[in-house]
């Protein structure tokens, strides 16, 4: 059982056109690595027959709404969890239709993996580019192009070939630092989990076998200490009746007793004196954990402000340039003022002026539209009424990422990367 907690979780999301097979994909994993209960495969036997299905339809694991169910869709985000002895996995499976493009754009902002599938029979279409484009733009370390129903196409290596040749040669327009391509079957479970006979061609890592070895990129590839301050812990106790304690997550590098560090909104600095997770006293804490820290100062420091090492902090602005993913049906226009969440702190702002809309299918710059609708991502620029402390999207996702909200109605409106 600790060596479950002491395993790395890799999170990782998967993307493709309807039909391509992704939740047939993530229902084999499941299935194959024995990650579901006895009930829950009687279900979907059950499920299966009733629908007339000659097969046990794997989909009907994470297709778990019931007009998906009824469409044979993906509409929302589904989040499943699994495990192997080797590694835990949290894996998004996103829907394919465009007009959902918003909730890939959920599921794969935490991801460190996206697993883009291709149907054999298709090869790359526009929705392959339009997922690709988003991995680039989310600043996803790795992609696995997995070529799917590669049974329906009699295993064909020149088919494999020819849509990998394709997909390089688009992926040249993109940032991905990683790109593997596998050939399978989800639905017969060639080289999901095993290794298949039906491939002899094949010879490199499953899909598992990938997911299980990847290197796991940190919460940051930055080494800047980047500590948002959630909470300001006051005991008011007689034990601790002095105790002033910083809590949050530690977005990026580390933190150690006695480092010299500055409150960002401030500018005041101090060395660390305690860091504590949970009730365990600790010398030194790393990014993604949730620590308090107390300062060896009384300096003003609140919910909001951010905590970094002197030498290395990022410069205070207010305005930014983003680009945008709009998530909400009333579109963005210039001019319109919103609340900005940036890490712990919320500020006002203003959007002064959408520079270009994005064609996420050929990434063309769309310059006479001065507007995003619902689904939509261009290069917004936006002022805020107070300091923020930002970093680059691409060197740091957490401290480089802000959302818009209405406030008035606190809908969640748009999600921006700070470029």
């Amino acid at each position: 059982m600790d060596n479950y907690f002491n395993m790395d979780l890799l999170r990782f999301t998967t993307a493709g056109s309807v039909d391509d097979g992704k939740s047939t994909l993530i229902g084999r994993l499941l299935y194959d690595t024995k990650s579901i209960f006895e009930d829950q495969l009687q279900a979907i036997e059950e499920s299966s027959r009733h629908r007339g299905k000659e097969y046990v339809d794997l989909s009907l694991l994470t297709d778990g709404l019931r007009d998906e169910r009824a469409q044979g869709i993906t509409i929302d985000v589904a989040y499943r969890y699994f495990a192997t002895p080797k590694r835990k996995f949290i894996i998004a499976d996103t829907p394919g239709h465009i007009q959902y493009t918003r909730n890939m754009v959920t599921g794969a902002s935490t991801a460190h993996l996206a697993i883009i599938l291709i149907d054999a029979r298709k090869g790359v279409i526009e929705q392959t580019y339009r997922h690709s484009i988003i991995a680039s733009l989310l600043n996803i370390q790795h992609v696995v192009v997995c070529v799917n129903k590669m049974d329906l196409v009699q295993y064909s290596q020149d088919v494999f070939e020819n849509i990998k040749l394709q997909y390089l040669e688009f992926s040249k327009k993109l940032q991905i630092n990683n790109l593997i391509f596998i050939p399978i079957s989800a639905l017969l479970g060639d080289n999901v989990v095993d290794h298949t006979a039906n491939m002899p061609w094949y010879s490199e890592h499953t899909l598992l076998e990938t997911l299980e070895t990847v290197q796991i990129a940190q919460a940051s590839d930055s080494e800047d200490l980047r500590f948002p301050i959630q909470y300001i812990i006051r005991p008011h106790s007689t034990e601790y009746h002095d105790y002033r304690g910083y809590a949050g997550r530690i977005e990026s590098g580390t933190v150690k007793v006695n480092d010299s560090v500055v409150a960002m909104h401030t500018g005041l600095t101090s060395k660390v004196k305690t860091i504590n997770y949970g009730q365990v006293a600790l010398k030194e804490a790393t990014a993604g954990m949730s620590v308090s820290i107390t300062l060896q100062d009384e300096i003003d420091i609140s919910r909001g402000d951010m905590i970094c090492k002197s030498a290395h902090s990022p410069a205070a602005t207010q305005e930014i340039t983003v680009m945008m993913c709009w998530l909400n049906e009333k579109k963005l226009t210039p001019n319109a003022k919103y609340l900005l969440r940036h890490t712990s702190r919320q500020t006002k702002c203003m959007v002064k002026n959408i520079d270009y809309k994005l064609n996420i299918s050929t990434m063309e710059h769309i310059a006479d539209d001065n507007y995003l609708n619902m689904n939509d991502i261009g290069q917004v620029k936006i002022k805020c009424a107070t300091p923020i402390f930002p970093d680059i999207y691409r060197q740091n996702r957490t401290t480089g990422s802000i959302i818009l909200i209405d406030e008035y109605t606190n809908e969640t409106m748009g999600a921006g990367m700070i470029i």
